[in-house]
């Protein structure tokens, strides 16, 4: 059973973020060493070269905030490990410190373009971590790609790296729906449904989750028999419920994230529906169960990463020793909620990071994003928080359905069912 803990970010954590955010400005780009003059003495007499730099766009406020919220404190998290480490260490042994640029973009396309722009051409990033939702990451593609700028993106919807020889530049750390639809579908299988009923919010990521769920269903010889979409702001789905209800589905399976899902899930109750109710891994958040209250969410079964589980993972499972750190690292750190959801800023910087230990010094920063790029494509069984990523230039996830676990809402906390 995950408990989570209560309270705020803690006043150390609030002091970081003031320092960090202050990059939501426009903070001045760091002035890189002259041609041919040499670096100065960084930590235990390391040369020392000029700061890389991390965009990083997210919601931390406006109607996704409640996912952005975790993504930002993670990266605030990593923020102080780095400076308190110095930085990256190059192969040439030159130390370079890490800077992560933090940018609301409100959940906004439109504001996303404009802040991706002045990080890749004001402040030189050498790669951007971004955005938090579908749409929003869907809207930074075309603007990354032509810069030749890397983009791990922290939303969900396939689409978003493939097809992947369109998709040179992108790369994504949230789980697919391609990886979580078949637990989604496997789970009512279990239940000996054989009709399922499709819903799915009206945009990216829920069409991207209905075309999975599709294909999982196909795969397992389920039919659906019904199949229904609402827009994200749509606060009255009894009309697609009353369909529903009429219809001979044997259970529902929802691709959607609050506060939609909640509203769903609340009127899907008080219509006194008693099927089976499947959601996806977007409702992976504590907020899903504050919106519907514990007594509307219970029994609500979905597919996620295996951070909720890190406390009784085999010791020799690939993610335990991450994921243990990770949950001790962000509670300490005053991490409320969200984990699911920070742990895909975490993965997104560390892979970055670690990219960065690749590049000599002195490289233009149009040859430090390909090396990045390049890094970042031939990364295979790294263990992250979303899964074990096994990179390539076929595959910009990495990750796959052994990384899924199956989660059931109890007594208004997240109870672990196991891998299915």
């Amino acid at each position: 059973m995950f408990r989570r803990p209560s309270g705020s970010l803690s006043l150390v954590l609030c002091l970081v973020l003031v320092l960090v955010v202050s990059a939501c400005g426009s903070p001045a780009p760091s002035t890189a060493p002259a041609s041919g003059s040499a670096p100065s003495e960084g930590a235990a007499g390391q040369a020392a070269g000029s700061p890389y730099k991390i965009g990083f766009l997210v919601a931390a406020t406006g109607s996704s905030s409640f996912l952005g919220e975790p993504e930002r404190d993670a990266a605030v998290m990593l923020q102080k490990t780095l400076a308190e480490q110095g930085g990256v260490v190059g192969p040439d042994g030159v130390r370079h410190p890490v800077e992560i640029l933090i940018q609301d973009t409100q959940g906004s396309g439109d504001t996303a373009i404009t802040l991706a722009n002045k990080l890749i051409h004001d402040e030189g990033v050498v790669a951007i971590v971004g955005a938090t939702v579908s749409p929003v990451a869907m809207a930074l593609l075309p603007i990354v790609q032509e810069a030749e700028t890397p983009l791990i993106s922290m939303a969900s919807s396939s689409a978003i790296v493939e097809p992947v020889a369109e998709r040179f530049w992108i790369f994504k750390t949230a789980q697919s729906n391609e990886h979580t639809a078949p637990a989604q579908v496997r789970y009512a299988a279990s239940l000996g449904v054989q009709r399922i009923a499709n819903m799915y919010v009206n945009n990216a990521y829920g069409e991207d989750g209905a075309i999975a769920i599709r294909q999982a269903a196909a795969d397992a010889g389920i039919a659906i028999v019904l199949e229904e979409t609402f827009d994200a702001a749509d606060t009255d789905m009894t009309s697609q419920l009353t369909k529903l209800r009429a219809s001979d589905a044997e259970a529902l399976l929802v691709t959607a994230i609050p506060p939609a899902a909640a509203i769903l899930t609340r009127q899907y109750r008080e219509m006194n529906i008693d099927l089976p109710l499947v959601h996806n891994h977007g409702i992976g958040m504590q907020s899903f169960i504050d919106l519907c209250g514990a007594s509307v969410a219970e029994g609500v079964v979905f597919p996620m990463g295996k951070v909720i589980a890190a406390d009784v993972l085999p010791d020799d499972d690939p993610q335990h020793d991450v994921l243990t750190q990770f949950v001790a690292d962000y509670h300490a750190a005053g991490g409320a909620e969200g984990m699911h959801f920070a742990g895909h800023a975490w993965d997104g910087i560390m892979l970055i990071t670690q990219s960065l230990e690749t590049l000599p010094d002195g490289l233009a920063i149009e040859e430090q994003r390909a090396r990045v790029r390049d890094a970042l494509e031939t990364t295979t069984e790294w263990p992250g928080i979303g899964g074990v990523y096994r990179l390539s230039a076929e595959d910009h996830v990495g990750m796959s359905a052994e990384d899924i676990v199956l989660v059931r809402i109890t007594d208004g906390q997240w109870e672990y069912l196991g891998s299915e």
